[in-house]
């Protein structure tokens, strides 16, 4: 029987946007893009590209299309950061640092774990990786960086870079 406890528990467990969902999405587009490694601004653009990939000239989105969707990355970094570590202590991702900085790279059990995945949505997700992966991750960060700013706005992209050089979190 469960406690009240218990029911409390499961009832403040969040479900979209939430580590685990970051963190697969994190792990999906690593995978893809694999053996290649990115630092934590570059997969916060690519989580919010890979279910926005319309706003790119991908194909269908697959979250609705919002009107206030480039104000996403404002409040994703930390919630990235989050993902990324839960996933590195499953061992799907690993850590690489060395004088540019840490970078976060599918792990070898990535591979698996994705091929695991069936659901429609998972699929999709999929689908959408690959195609960022071919089209996006071979950009250099200064690359990526002018097509966050043009498709997204800089406001985005500046607040994310005062994040970084203040240590301020949203």
């Amino acid at each position: 029987m469960a406690s009240i406890k218990d029911s409390d528990e499961t009832q403040n467990t969040v479900l979209f946007n939430s580590p685990l969902e970051t963190g697969v999405r994190a792990v999906v587009v690593l995978n893809a893009a694999h053996p290649k490694a990115f630092d934590l601004s570059q997969i916060t653009w690519f989580d919010h590209l890979v279910v926005h990939t319309s706003d790119i000239g991908g194909p269908k989105s697959l979250h609705p299309d919002v009107p206030s969707r480039s104000g996403e990355l404002l409040v994703r970094r930390s919630l990235i950061e989050e993902s990324l570590t839960l996933m590195r202590r499953l061992h799907l991702i690993d850590v690489l640092a060395d004088e540019r900085g840490i970078f976060y790279q599918a792990s070898d059990e990535a591979y698996s774990f994705v091929e695991l995945m069936r659901s429609k949505y998972a699929c999709d997700l999929k689908a959408r990786s690959e195609w960022l992966a071919e089209n996006f991750c071979n950009m250099d960060k200064e690359q990526m960086k002018k097509l966050i700013t043009d498709k997204l706005g800089r406001w985005s992209i500046e607040f994310q870079h005062e994040e970084v050089s203040t240590g301020y979190r949203a």
